[in-house]
């Protein structure tokens, strides 16, 4: 064996500084700077080594000084090693972005453009300079003034272009438009039936609506007998015993024999006992089979049948399903009105047809909607949002334009009333003169001068003809044509506190009055809650339940012998006592106006016209109310419990309390500072008083408002945990909550405060942006405020999507058996819908032929990613009607890869569809057509953005 060590055996810096010296053969190089070129063997084994050590040096260098050798090795390097790096890194790194008109030639550039629209190709001429030359080219504008026969007036220089774009440009701004309305009633629309018809095909076409009506009235009465009829023997519908039963469509008309009752005022406190009541009233133990006599004499009611009086509806009110309360509101729905509750989940062409069916080509002298929405949005649909930006897209354009159509036209214009408050905002107003544009009919919105649940919809409202100086007369709010003025004021002041009690009512009651529509559910429900609980005895004024607090307690502790006169005299000195406390500054003052005629406006006094002042003396006296409730927080929650840790009578551990009530004595200090400073400026009101200051000094301190919105939902954890670990301070609640000191309110509720405050803020400040002039001192201030404020709201939304998004995740999650886990980053539940899954015994039977067998009822989850499929078990409570439901995991099915085929209707199935995986497929059939379409749009929607995601 050959022990001669090779040249490259040992490294160079272990032989430094010896003597050896190893044998040179004249055929190879031992440790030299140059590569050999003579023997191959070595000049490779030589490469391959200096290529390690120099990716091991490269690994160890930082990214600096790897682009400078980088940079120095492309520096060396030939064309066609040059060209090699470029093709490696194409292939590497691909182009995916490049201008295709800076590729393409010039002629297949112009042939893209020319596929655009008018207001597309002026979008693309602002891109750059380049894309502006392509744009206006007269090859792409030629055409399209040539097809309107417009025809430029003179010849074009050689080098001029852009003669045709322009031409294009003023025909259009000079050319005469009309609204779609206008052009309905002067040429007709292409729904209109044609008016030349023979008085044969009349007489045909009356005779064949007449059979229709005819079969109609015998479908409508037979299921009447079934409903009605007695559980044994048979029915005889001419005999003596026979019941006079309500039909469903005449229950509307049962609220025009209640009295309207005088307008009161109502504070939050006496609302929240009125909730108390309900729920103890509804209870689960003792409260359902009343609910259900109710009902039944509701639906069913001899008494309530001979004063029904039909009478043609003349005004539509549109009811999204997501306002709360909605039931209430059903109820006291006047009977000249026809409603339409809708679905929030659906879409716009949904909408349509359910406004159509039920209205059956019948026009109306004003159409109400009522939806969620603020300032400068309205939430028609869950996906369907309508602003300043929005309004004139295609599918809102095409929904107003055909549900103007159903305003019958008069003298006067028709109206829309929008029961959001749009006219609080610059945004909202341009809104407003949009539709009113697009429509052409008055559409009229609250102003949102009034702070509360919805309580805007009680004041001041206004229209498009506010705003064009042709000022209308309105004698009363356009909600109280459509609602009887108890009912509304009970809604718009109740409407939180009485949806926990519909909740209850929904699900213990709603399952006997499954068979009939939402609506007609609704309404029962509604009927049932104002006639039980009475909502209407409610409407007392806080200072007299203040009053009559303190009186009756002095009299009790001074035991008179004659209370009646002791409590007049009380009263009486109690409001002289108020009177000369308050001032001037009484809560009347701070009351909005009545509406005036606003034809001669030099007649009015100022108070009616200086809405700034009303604005400002709306935002003093609800920022008193507002500290009233957070001094509530600190004096019966926060010193109790700090004394008891103090006097070692632990209700609390100091972590837990910091945990609950720290932001909220920060806050309260904070606006305590805002509202003396509204108090000053107030003192001292005039034209050129600004408040826009006091607000910008508030929004430089928010940062005490964003460390409570991230600690309200530990801060709720904690009261729950600690009102189920320690009896103590259960005790403590249920002592102190739901008290005069609290405001009726419990320790829970007054928390919220402050989220409802912020949007309270962004409402009354945008009222005062829009009435104030652009040259008022006070604008530059309260414009910046107000953009301060809009983030910090989208900063609360955000945070308030996010936990609710969470928390139906995790019920999802828990309600579903064997499910694997759902939270996954992006994903949301849009809908979920029970259906029933069907079998065909033989698939290649065609499907007009095929009959199918029902296997298992399943219950639909929709994500916005995938579709989750269960099996739904329901199991009815003995002894009750109730029952319940659970779930077992069937399958998941990605969006991407599902598709979706309607089954016609036949003899064998209704109602039917498949669902197609990349596997297998599924065939679910529902128990309503409109149940299946609208499920069937929900899911094709949601199958649409999964993909456009995808891709």
């Amino acid at each position: 064996m050959d022990l001669t060590p090779t040249p490259h055996s040992v490294k160079r810096w272990q032989l430094r500084g010896t003597d050896y010296e190893p044998p040179r053969p004249a055929s190879r190089t031992v440790f030299s700077s140059w590569t050999p070129l003579n023997n191959k063997q070595s000049n490779l084994q030589l490469f391959e080594e200096r290529t390690t050590l120099v990716l091991h040096w490269f690994h160890l260098w930082t990214d600096k000084q790897r682009k400078h050798l980088l940079l120095s090795l492309l520096q060396c390097c030939t064309k066609s090693q040059l060209k090699y790096c470029r093709d490696i890194l194409i292939e590497t790194v691909p182009v995916t972005k490049v201008d295709f008109t800076s590729v393409l030639p010039r002629f297949l550039s112009l042939y893209v453009m020319s596929f655009l629209s008018p207001r597309d190709l002026c979008a693309a001429a602002q891109v750059s300079w380049h894309w502006m030359f392509l744009a206006e080219q007269d090859c792409i504008w030629a055409s399209r003034c040539i097809r309107r026969g417009w025809f430029l007036p003179y010849a074009p220089r050689e080098k001029e272009y852009g003669a045709w774009k322009n031409h294009y440009v003023s025909c259009m701004s000079t050319l005469d438009w009309l609204t779609p309305r206008e052009a309905a009633q002067q040429y007709g629309h292409l729904i209109q039936q044609s008016m030349k018809l023979t008085e044969e095909e009349e007489e045909r076409k009356d005779g064949r609506r007449f059979r229709q009506m005819l079969r109609d009235k015998l479908h409508e009465e037979k299921g009447l007998i079934l409903r009605t009829r007695r559980a044994w023997g048979s029915y005889n519908k001419g005999g003596g015993g026979s019941t006079k039963t309500l039909r469903p469509n005449s229950a509307m008309s049962l609220m025009s024999s209640w009295p309207s009752l005088s307008r009161l005022s109502l504070d939050e406190g006496q609302v929240t006992s009125s909730a108390q009541s309900i729920q103890a009233s509804v209870s689960i133990s003792g409260g359902v089979n009343k609910a259900c006599g109710a009902l039944t004499s509701f639906v069913c009611s001899p008494q309530m049948s001979q004063t029904v009086h039909h009478t043609s509806p003349v005004l539509l009110l549109m009811i999204s399903n997501r306002i709360p309360a909605y039931e209430l509101l059903l109820s006291g729905v006047k009977a000249e009105v026809m409603v339409v509750l809708y679905d929030h989940r659906g879409t716009l062409k949904d909408l349509v047809t359910q406004v159509e069916r039920a209205t059956c080509g019948q026009s109306f002298q004003r159409i109400g909607v009522l939806t969620p929405g603020g300032t400068e949005e309205v939430h028609l649909l869950q996906n369907s949002t309508m602003s300043e930006k929005t309004v004139l897209n295609t599918d809102h354009r095409e929904f107003w334009e055909k549900l103007s159509r159903w305003v019958a036209g008069s003298e006067d214009k028709g109206w829309i009333d929008i029961f959001s408050p749009l006219a609080a905002s610059a945004s909202g107003v341009t809104l407003i003169q949009t539709l009113s544009t697009l429509t052409g009919l008055e559409v009229c919105a609250p102003m949102g001068l009034a702070t509360g649940s919805f309580q805007n919809i009680l004041g001041e409202w206004t229209d498009s003809s506010m705003f064009t100086g042709q000022c209308q007369d309105h004698s009363a709010s356009p909600a109280l044509q459509y609602v009887w003025n108890s009912v509304l004021q009970s809604w718009c002041t109740q409407s939180r506190w009485v949806e926990e009690a519909l909740e209850e009512l929904r699900v213990y009651l709603g399952l006997q009055l499954k068979k009939i529509s939402s609506q007609g559910r609704g309404r029962a429900l509604g009927n049932f809650l104002w006639e039980k609980i009475h909502l209407e005895e409610i409407l007392v004024s806080k200072q007299l339940s203040e009053a009559l607090t303190e009186g009756l307690t002095i009299l009790t502790a001074q035991k008179e012998t004659r209370p009646l006169e002791f409590l007049a005299s009380f009263l009486t000195g109690w409001s002289e006592r108020k009177d000369s406390e308050d001032g001037t500054t009484r809560a009347a003052d701070f009351s909005l106006p009545l509406p005036a005629p606003r034809g001669n406006q030099s007649d009015l006094p100022l108070t009616l016209l200086d809405w700034r002042g009303l604005i400002t003396k709306e935002l003093h006296h609800s920022e008193g109310l507002y500290l009233g409730k957070l001094s509530a927080v600190v004096k019966v929650y926060l010193e109790p419990l700090a004394a008891a840790l103090n006097s070692n009578r632990t209700i609390l551990n100091y972590a837990d309390i910091q945990i609950i009530f720290n932001p909220v004595t920060q806050i309260l200090e904070l606006n305590s500072v805002f509202q003396e400073d509204l108090q000053t400026r107030l003192q001292q009101w005039g034209p050129q008083q600004c408040v826009g200051d006091v607000f910008v000094k508030l929004c430089s301190r928010l940062r005490v408002y964003t460390n409570y919105l991230n600690n309200y939902t530990t801060a709720l954890c904690t009261i729950d945990k600690c009102r189920e670990t320690k009896p103590a301070f259960r005790a403590f609640l249920k002592r102190v909550d739901r008290t005069l000191t609290t405001h009726m309110l419990s320790l829970q509720e007054l928390l919220l405060c402050p989220v409802w405050r912020i949007q309270e803020y962004v409402t009354l400040l945008q009222a005062l942006c829009l009435h104030t002039l652009d040259t008022h001192p006070d604008h530059t201030h309260l414009c910046s405020a107000l953009n301060t404020l809009l983030c910090y709201r989208g900063f609360i939304h955000k945070l308030k999507r996010n936990t609710e998004k969470d928390r139906v995740m995790e019920e999802t999650q828990q309600m579903i058996q064997g499910c694997p886990n759902l939270s996954e980053p992006n994903r949301q539940l849009v809908i979920t819908q029970d259906a029933a899954l069907l079998r065909s015994p033989d698939e290649k039977i065609p499907d007009s032929l095929r009959t199918f067998e029902h296997v298992a009822d399943v219950g639909l989850f929709l994500f916005n990613d995938a579709l989750l499929l269960t099996r739904r078990n329901v199991h009815h409570i003995p002894f009750t009607v109730t029952k319940r439901c659970t779930h077992t995991f069937l399958a998941s099915v990605a969006l991407t890869s599902l598709t979706v085929r309607e089954i016609t209707h036949t003899r064998y199935v209704c109602h039917a569809f498949v669902l197609e995986g990349p596997c297998r497929s599924w065939v679910c059939a529902m128990e309503k057509e409109e149940m299946r379409d609208h499920f069937l749009s929900v899911l094709r929607s949601t199958i649409n953005s999964a993909l456009n995601e995808h891709h």
